[in-house]
């Protein structure tokens, strides 16, 4: 691959392309997230959103969304995966929810799976200071982009404790990430 070929490559979908393409040019199927609850680019249903007792723009019943993830390189070892609202706090970002430590045998998650702690995962520290799934708290007005990553690791499932940052994570994934896959769920406040 050329040099204006990657430079567009780039250009038209960042890096998330870049490792799909490479996977489809070495005849592997691309590492893909999907989802039931959803469809990328979609609105998210109510029950997803978060039931924050004493905030008016929780209206939901903070259910977990349905996840598959398929076409991992063959020497993952964990996966981790984060939620991120970026237009949350004025732009500011939201940090909904880290996974991390999930075994390369977990391909899914179930609808509710992740709404508490569970054995599939470690839960990192959200921007709410909780491990688990917070869904969405999204204001009326213009929806927000709830965008979903699972990447691919040559982590071990135990090598961290639980209670890290997105942030924290994202200083360790260099060199250590082999594919990463996303989508991204819509939601505003009924």
């Amino acid at each position: 691959m050329g040099f204006k070929q990657l430079a567009a490559l780039l250009l038209a979908g960042g890096a998330m392309a870049l490792m799909s393409a490479g996977a489809s040019a070495q005849g592997a199927a691309p590492f893909t997230l999907t989802s039931t609850t959803f469809k990328d680019g979609q609105m998210m249903p109510k029950k997803v959103a978060n039931n924050t007792a004493g905030n008016a723009n929780c209206v939901g019943e903070n259910v977990s969304p349905q996840f598959t993830w398929t076409g991992a390189p063959a020497d993952t070892k964990s996966f981790v995966m984060t939620m991120i609202d970026p237009e949350g706090r004025g732009g500011a970002g939201v940090h909904h929810w880290l996974a991390y430590g999930i075994p390369a045998s977990v391909t899914s998650f179930a609808e509710g799976e992740t709404t508490n702690d569970g054995p599939n995962y470690v839960g990192g520290k959200s921007t709410q200071g909780v491990g688990h799934y917070s869904g969405p708290c999204t204001p009326p007005g213009t929806p927000h982009h709830y965008t979903f990553v699972i990447i691919a690791t040559d982590f071990d499932p135990k090598a961290f404790e639980p209670g890290m940052t997105i942030p924290e994570m994202w200083a360790k994934l260099p060199g250590h990430s082999k594919a990463a896959a996303g989508m991204v769920g819509l939601f505003v406040k009924p």
